[in-house]
């Protein structure tokens, strides 16, 4: 297999170091950053995250900080979701979308006062685009990248561990709330959020200077509770039904196509840029719309492209994202799926490298 050279394009993270002792086997580039992809192995570390709790490194979520009095006027133009109501203090998970509807991004915002937000994203170029709006909008705005790296701190027993660490006021966090908590004299936003189902926490570590000194800090914290270095895994996030963009979704979804409708008020979003075109497809419905899917048969190979989703000799959607999940016993699946063919216990057949397979439509994902 083909290394990847590494290069001043391709950034290490404050994390890299603890990370590499703790024996990293896998890595992808997520926003020109290396994103840890497996440790021991997908399946124990799967197990692992369910039964105690893993420290990622997740500094590839960069943020988009906007900061100045036109800070919320350029916000809610991203996004169909209403902010309207957002005080400082939550987290809205919100679609991003062109003006023409499309999935720019799924990130977590934070509202961190009225003229200051921060935007933790997928991967994608999303600073140029916001870049953009706010100058040809001519917006009283600063956009930019902060020296903000994401730590996330995930599974059953987080809320002991972060305890230890930043004192018991952390448990009282509420879910896609954040406080700012201390870490050796320096202030930190901690947020009850997470890419998994298992619960736990994201800290967004100010300076990079201070990535390494928290994550040894929570390693020795949580020696006796069985805490590991972890990263997203894949076949936990198909049994919730977390979506990766760039996966599952792209630019020429909308965001009701990716069944993310409920997080758009396209007729309370005033100013949303993509309003327009959101209203005509909350109208009329989409033609498709994401699934869970069952395949059956063994474990099927990594999905590392699409599949395609066939009824009879006719291609009616697309597998995105697949794994074997030790705990249902199944492959699991989310896939894209024509409204003719979305119905709960549509039996499909999906075109693997392997040969077909049958799958089963699922109206709801499995955790």
């Amino acid at each position: 297999m083909a290394l990847i050279s590494q290069t001043r394009r391709l950034r290490r993270t404050p994390f890299s170091e603890g990370v590499e002792a703790a024996g990293v086997s896998a890595y992808t580039v997520y926003n020109r950053m290396l994103l840890p992809t497996v440790f021991k192995s997908v399946e124990e570390d799967y197990h692992h995250l369910k039964s105690a709790v893993q420290i990622w490194d997740v500094a590839c979520e960069r943020q988009v900080e906007l900061r100045g009095p036109d800070a919320a006027r350029l916000m809610q133009m991203l996004t169909p979701r209403d902010l309207r109501g957002m005080l400082p203090g939550r987290c809205y998970y919100i679609p991003i979308v062109d003006e023409t509807g499309g999935m720019l991004n799924d990130p977590v915002c934070l509202k961190l006062a009225e003229d200051r937000w921060w935007i933790s994203i997928a991967d994608s170029d999303l600073l140029l685009w916001v870049k953009g709006i706010a100058n040809g909008y001519r917006l009283d705005v600063l956009v930019d990248e902060p020296d903000v790296s994401p730590l996330g701190v995930q599974g059953p027993k987080a809320d002991d561990l972060m305890a230890r660490v930043f004192g018991d006021a952390v448990r009282d966090v509420r879910f896609f709330r954040f406080g700012m908590f201390d870490f050796q004299g320096r202030s930190m936003a901690v947020a009850r959020s997470g890419y998994s189902k298992q619960g736990g926490f994201e800290i967004y570590v100010d300076g990079t200077e201070m990535g390494m000194p928290l994550w040894n800090a929570l390693m020795e914290a949580g020696k006796d509770l069985d805490v590991r270095a972890g990263c997203p895994n894949g076949i936990e996030r198909i049994e919730s039904g977390l979506l990766s963009y760039g996966n599952d979704m792209t630019d020429d979804n909308t965001p009701h196509e990716c069944g993310l409708g409920k997080f758009c008020d396209t007729q309370t979003a005033i100013g949303c840029i993509g309003r327009d075109a959101l209203l005509r497809v909350a109208k009329e419905g989409p033609v498709q719309q994401i699934r869970a899917i069952d395949i059956a048969g063994p474990k099927v190979p990594g999905c590392n492209r699409v599949w395609p989703l066939m009824a009879g000799d006719k291609q009616v959607g697309q597998v995105t994202s697949a794994a074997w999940s030790p705990d249902f016993n199944t492959n699991v699946a989310i896939g894209m799926v024509r409204m003719t063919h979305w119905d709960d216990g549509t039996a499909l057949r999906v075109e693997t490298p392997e040969g077909p397979r049958d799958v089963t439509v699922r109206e709801a994902f499995w955790a």
